[in-house]
């Protein structure tokens, strides 16, 4: 553990090694930040516990490299998303795959819960978005409109929108109320390369990382930016507001992770060379304590 100077939030160290047999692709914690999920390049999902740094489960079944994970808000499933095309829900008290999901026609790059866990959003090469009821694996909704790869999602706070961040650099916020076209969306077009990660936060303002190394934070409601943040020397991997929402952590591919003042756009603190390569980092619910996770390729 690695505490910052007096008025800074400490900053947790994790780092995993000699498991995986592959690169990792992601990483996502639990909602209390207990358990962190990698999606691994050998077509596995393994879960460790965040503390100690053990082992829990090396999860097969993806017949392709595992490219995106993440858990469920009420912390009880998480999915994977692979280049097999297909998403697995898994069930995470008895670590079993409890459905696969099958519809996209190339690798499904993320995937994202709605707050509520009952609706699951996955979008991928095939350039599609498609919304699926938890519950029984239908496709609620096919989502079209992004000229390239979609490559992460996340769903506002009140469930009624999706955003999806492409390789075509825009961000499309889509329209989930009942009754509203499938095609009805808002475009926020500001960045100059390709969206890498998308954060709501709680009272739903969006924050966007990209391959051109800025972070901004909307407000989708009126399209407008309300901040541009500079300061990473490669993309942007993962981002995460405090729970005050006063805070952003982002963590950029490399040893990097920087925590930003949301309001003035100022670097409050730059954390170097405790990771290795950064793949996520979250706050935990205290908003005390900045975990962040990394994973290497295993040394055979």
């Amino acid at each position: 553990m690695n505490s910052g100077a007096p008025g800074t939030l400490a900053v947790g160290r994790v780092k995993f090694f000699d498991r995986h047999r592959g690169e990792v692709n992601s990483s996502a914690f639990s909602p209390d930040g207990q358990t962190l999920l990698t999606a691994s390049e050998d077509g596995c999902v393994y879960g460790w516990e965040t503390q100690s740094g053990r082992l829990l489960w090396r999860l097969s079944g993806h017949t392709g490299p595992v490219k995106f994970c993440r858990f469920s808000p009420d912390g009880h499933l998480f999915a994977s998303s692979s280049c097999d095309c297909t998403v697995r829900l898994w069930d995470v008290g008895g670590a079993k795959c409890l459905r696969v999901l099958k519809g996209h026609q190339r690798s499904v790059e993320t995937v994202s819960f709605s707050p509520d866990s009952r609706q699951l959003a996955s979008g991928g090469w095939d350039k599609r978005v498609m919304l699926w009821e938890v519950q029984s694996g239908q496709i609620l909704r096919l989502l079209v409109g992004h000229r390239d790869s979609i490559q992460s999602s996340d769903f506002s706070p009140s469930a009624d929108c999706l955003a999806t961040g492409s390789w075509d650099s825009t961000i499309c916020i889509w329209d989930l109320r009942a009754g509203t076209p499938a095609v009805f969306h808002q475009e926020l077009e500001g960045h100059s390369g390709n969206i890498s990660c998308l954060r709501y936060s709680a009272s739903g303002l969006l924050a966007s990382g990209s391959w051109d190394k800025t972070i901004h934070i909307w407000k989708p409601t009126t399209s407008s930016l309300l901040v541009q943040l500079k300061g990473h020397v490669t993309w942007v991997k993962s981002i995460a507001f405090s729970p005050d929402e006063q805070r952003l952590a982002s963590a950029g591919y490399s040893r990097m992770v920087r925590v930003w003042d949301c309001s003035t756009g100022k670097c409050l603190e730059t954390v170097k060379g405790v990771l290795d390569v950064a793949h996520a980092c979250a706050f935990t619910p205290d908003g005390k304590l900045l975990v962040c996770g990394a994973a290497d390729q295993a040394r055979c």
